[in-house]
Order: C-alpha cells, then structure tokens, then sequence
C-alpha cells in the first residue's frame, strides 16, 4: 500500500499540463530517432540532454525517459515497412514483420508490434513499482565494499553474458576505465593524465564521449553504408488494429515468456537485444506454427518486442535503486541525473521520493501515450525516411556539435566530441562493443573510489571483499561471470570429446 500511495503522488506530479507537454513531445521526438537508422535510444538522449539543463530534475527526466519510450516504438516502423532496423534489438523483428508488410499487412504487423511493447514496457514498470522500492531498502546496507563487489558484477557480466569476443570487451572496458581516471583524483588531490591540458582538470565529460561515440560515430558509419530508404506504404486501418486485438489474446503465453525474459536480461546487463533474439528463438522452438517463422508470423513479431521492450524498461530497475545502468541508455540517463545533483542509488527513494516517483509514474502515462501516438501517425513518421540521407546526416552532426558546444559553452568539447566520434566510427568497423566503454566511462571511477575506500577502511586487506555472505556472494558470482567465456569453452570442448568418444 505505501509504494501504491507513493505511485499515486509520482501522479500528481506528472499530470501537469508541463509534464504531460513534454511527455508527448519526449515520444515524438524519440519515435523520430527511433525511425532513423543510425540513431537509437542511447544517441537520442545523449544529443538531447543538453536541451534539459534549464528544467527542472523531474520535467527533465519526463521527457528524456519517453524520449526512450519513443525510440523502442519507433524502431519497429522501420523494421517492418523497409527491412531496416531502426534500433538493434529490431532486427528480430524483421524476420516476420517485412514478409508481413509485403504481403499487404503492415497495419496487422505495426498493431501487433505495438501493442506487444506496450504490454512488455508494462510489465517491467509493475515490476520496479513493487520490486525497486524493496532492493532499495537492502542495498541501504551496502558500504565501499558491497558497492565495489556490485560494480564488480556489473563490469563482469558485460564480458560474460556479452555477443563477441570477450577479448574486445575486456579492452573496451579498460580504454574505459583509463578515461574515467582523467583528471582531478578525488581521494589523493593529484593530477592524473592531464598532460598539462587545464581543460582536462574535471576529466572527460561522459555527455561529450557519449554524443561523439554514438551520435558521429553511428552518423559516420551510416554515411559509409550509403542508406537508400524502399519500403511498404504506411497505413493502419481502424479494422485490421481490432482484428489484431482480438487475436492477440491466443498467445499469451509467448508475452509473459518474452515479458520475463526481457525483464531478466534488461536487469542484468544483457540488454535489449540479446532479449529480442532469445525470445525469438524460443516462440520459434515452441510455437505450432514455427515451421512458418520467417515467412510472415505475427508471433515471430510479438516475441522480439515484448521482449526488447521489457528488457529495456527493466533496466532502469538497477541504475535507479544501485545507481548501476542495465543498458547504454540507462547509463546516459545516469549522468544526466548526476548533472542534476541527483545521486542514483539506495538513498534517491528517501532523500528524492518525489522525484523517483515521478519518474515511475511517467513510465505508465509514457508508455500509454506513446502508444496512441505511434498507432495514429505512422504514416508521418514513415515520411520521414524519404528524406534523403544526405539532408538528415548534416542536420544530425549540427544537432551534435551544439549539444557539445552547450554542456560547458566550450569549442574544446566539440574537437573532443569529434575525436570521439572517429574513435566510435572506428570500434563499430573492428567489431568493439561501445556500451562497456560506455559503462566504463560513467561508473569507472565510483568504482575506483569504492574500492579504494574498502581498501583503506581494512587497511589493505583484499579479504574485505569476502567478509561476509552478502559482499561474498556478489563477488563469488561476478568471479563466476568473468571466467564464464573460459568455462564455457572448456564445458564445449568437454561436450564435444564426449560426443566423439561415443560415436
């Protein structure tokens, strides 16, 4: 009843003509960059950050969150009428949702994908209205060494549960790692790595890395690639979305297997995508019709957007409660509430209620609105990708350069944005994985200070990290995710000695 009384607050503050202005255009602007290729979730909180500075925390946060909610919706419109993911974890989506549209059924495919979001994002708000106020209750416990061993985990499961090569994930990772150290050193008082340069005194802006990493470097690659825009007409008649409706209902079961999948993988740093591709995989494997998955199933739609929509929500979960992000986008969102002065973590549900509320609060009213919004103007936002690209990419890259330009009015932040956007362009050509540098940059030197400060409190014993079931536990099982690559080869290699001996 107290997290119900405290939801009904967080209503009280966004049912505000502001709020709910801000709300609606938060969702446009993220259905936009969601139909963009090239742009996503992350990109488009990144280069709109900026625009927030003068809101308040909580109007703020509105509107970069349905800016979010947007971009899930938006991806799907390209997925389906052109074959062209406008979001990662959309590719799944193609699979099914263009043969549909080629066959004359974009409206049933748009209203299946849609509404399937709606009820995975849905289910993932319910979750963190009941489960987060509860984690953050036990993680006021947490001292330097349990959040240290959380930190653990989470850069530990980026390299286990991680698509790629661990190797690349791991270098990521330290590049990260390296930059975060940049500057001021707040336990000592020295200078690190600053190489006489005064404007590197505060270290990198993670705003500036992020714009240029994701917002140039995807801008690069796009333009590389040459984006020529075919696609389905775009047209949802009010028949085909209640025709949808009422078969929606038959596969249940597949939303609340994709719901829970999406919620696992998103609160843990798996992310939205590997959800989409798993829940996919097991609508296919268990599916009556998964001999047709491929050709055209709406099943194989409502799978991968359940999923990628839990996943997504449900990382909010850990960075609101830990102050841990669950995805790129998440981590963005949590250094835009550090540059509010808001600390995520356990002490946010006491010190900020208000605000936390809120937010929690935005996500029901977003992703309603958001719904309505993108099943009544798909055929505007469709448009838009018959702009051609070479109009859309210089627009983006001045969007960019502003939003760097305004984070500290200096030109030094756009060459640093540029080389970043270079350093971006080139990861995603040699295969690197953007979100551990990400994630690196943003919680590399709480974890440092973490650990430096378990480490002083135990007067350099390293057992500090072992001393009890709770920090033990959460090391033993980040150990455990950061020799998964070589267990799992070793259990491969075991299974496949076996195999042969038998035949």
């Amino acid at each position: 009843m107290e997290e119900l009384n405290s939801l009904f607050q967080g209503f009280a503050v966004v049912l505000t003509p502001y709020n709910l202005f801000l709300m609606c255009v938060g969702i446009v602007l993220g259905v936009i960059i969601g139909v963009l290729p090239g742009l996503g979730g992350a990109n488009g909180v990144a280069i709109l950050l900026p625009l927030t500075f003068s809101m308040s925390p909580t109007s703020a946060i509105i509107m970069l969150s349905c800016i979010y909610w947007g971009a899930l919706f938006g991806g799907a419109i390209t997925s389906i009428l052109f074959n062209i993911p406008g979001e990662p974890w959309s590719v799944a989506t193609t699979f099914d949702g263009h043969p549909m549209a080629q066959r004359g059924r974009a409206d049933e495919a748009l209203t299946a994908a849609f509404t399937s979001s709606f009820v995975g994002a849905l289910f993932a708000v319910i979750l963190i209205t009941f489960l987060a106020p509860i984690v953050a209750k036990f993680a006021l416990k947490f001292g330097p060494a349990e959040f240290f061993a959380v930190f653990f985990l989470t850069f530990a499961s980026f390299i286990g549960m991680g698509k790629g090569s661990p190797w690349k994930t791991v270098a990521a990772m330290t590049l990260g790692f390296a930059l975060a150290s940049v500057g001021l050193d707040k336990v000592t008082g020295t200078l690190r790595l600053t190489f006489g340069h005064e404007e590197l005194l505060t270290g990198f802006d993670f705003l500036i890395a992020v714009i240029g990493l994701f917002g140039i470097g995807e801008i690069l690659s796009s333009m590389e690639s040459g984006l020529k825009f075919q696609g389905a007409a775009a047209k949802i008649r009010l028949n085909a979305v209640l025709t949808t409706w009422k078969t929606l209902p038959k596969y249940w079961f597949t939303s609340i297997r994709s719901c829970i999948i999406g919620c696992w993988m998103g609160i843990t740093p798996g992310g939205a995508t590997p959800a989409s591709f798993m829940s996919y995989a097991l609508a296919k494997k268990f599916s009556k019709n998964g001999a047709n998955f491929g050709k055209g199933e709406v099943e194989g739609v409502i799978a991968p957007e359940t999923a990628a929509h839990a996943a997504g929500t449900a990382a909010l979960l850990p960075m609101l409660t830990l102050g841990i992000p669950g995805s790129p986008t998440a981590a963005v969102l949590l250094g835009g509430l550090l540059i509010w002065g808001l600390q995520p973590g356990p002490l946010l549900f006491v010190e900020q209620k208000e605000f936390v509320w809120g937010l929690i609060a935005s996500m029901y009213l977003g992703n309603f609105v958001g719904l309505i919004i993108v099943l009544t103007c798909v055929p505007l936002f469709a448009a838009i990708l018959r702009i051609p690209f070479s109009i859309i990419a210089p627009v983006i890259l001045v969007i960019c350069a502003v939003g760097a330009y305004t984070v500290h009015n200096s030109m030094f932040d756009v060459w640093l944005m540029l080389i970043f956007g270079f350093a971006g362009y080139v990861f995603n050509k040699l295969g690197y994985p953007l979100a551990p540098l990400v994630l690196a940059i943003v919680l590399g030197d709480k974890a440092e200070e973490s650990f430096r400060q378990a480490m002083l409190g135990s007067q350099g014993d390293l057992s500090v990290f072992f001393s009890n079931w709770l920090v033990g536990g959460i090391m033993g099982l980040g150990l455990l995710m950061l020799f998964w690559p070589v267990i799992a080869w070793v259990l491969e290699k075991a299974t496949g000695r076996t195999k042969s001996a038998e035949a």
